[in-house]
């Protein structure tokens, strides 16, 4: 059993689809990250960055914070939704474009956008831009592919979260039709489908 320590964001719901995808069996542990539960000590003990998610494997007792590490930890335990040889690494450099610049550039473009209490123009322009500059290289990846590399993976899983949120957010897709056609055909997936459901739907 594997207990997820989790929340709805993006980052959560990379973990609790990629549970679902996997077929393994875990328990939800709800940390409202809203209300600061993340700074309990006992959270703190988990990740002292009191961050989400984070899971706890009981079969092999290792303890894993950061998600993406989480998604790797996952798939080599299982032994799925990663290649090997050579393609492992298309996939690792992959998912960390995404740890590196999807999240923290998304992530910034909403706070400035749609939370900060003041709206800084120029703070919004950077990250519209920054946006926009790695969704056309996520673009120019899929035009010819259906997935980020050549087979389903982590990577997909690790960037979908974000591409949903945003979207959902208002943030458009229309001039990216390969990125916004991946996101459908992503969507469709019936362990996607349940893991944003986990432990909430998006609060919108």
């Amino acid at each position: 059993m594997i207990d997820l320590y989790t929340h709805n964001t993006p980052n959560g719901y990379k973990i609790s689809i990629c549970l679902e995808e996997l077929e393994l069996p875990y328990s939800v542990k709800v940390v409202d990250v809203r209300q600061g539960e993340q700074f309990k000590d006992e959270f703190l003990a988990l990740n002292p960055n009191a961050k989400i998610p984070v899971i706890v494997d009981h079969e092999t007792g290792q303890t894993v914070f950061e998600s993406c590490a989480i998604l790797l930890y996952l798939a080599d335990k299982t032994g799925r939704l990663i290649p090997s040889g050579q393609a492992r690494w298309e996939v690792i450099q992959w998912l960390f474009f995404q740890a590196a610049s999807i999240g923290p550039m998304l992530g910034q473009r909403a706070h400035f956008a749609l939370f900060a209490p003041e709206k800084i123009p120029y703070a919004i322009e950077r990250y519209t831009k920054e946006t926009e500059k790695l969704y056309g290289v996520l673009e120019g990846r899929l035009k010819e592919r259906k997935y980020i590399c050549d087979e389903y993976s982590i990577v997909d899983i690790s960037h979908w979260g974000w591409i949903y949120t945003a979207k959902r957010m208002g943030f458009s897709l229309d001039q990216f039709p390969s990125l916004s056609a991946w996101h459908d055909r992503i969507a469709e997936r019936p362990a996607v489908a349940k893991g944003i459901t986990i432990p909430a739907p998006l609060p919108m």
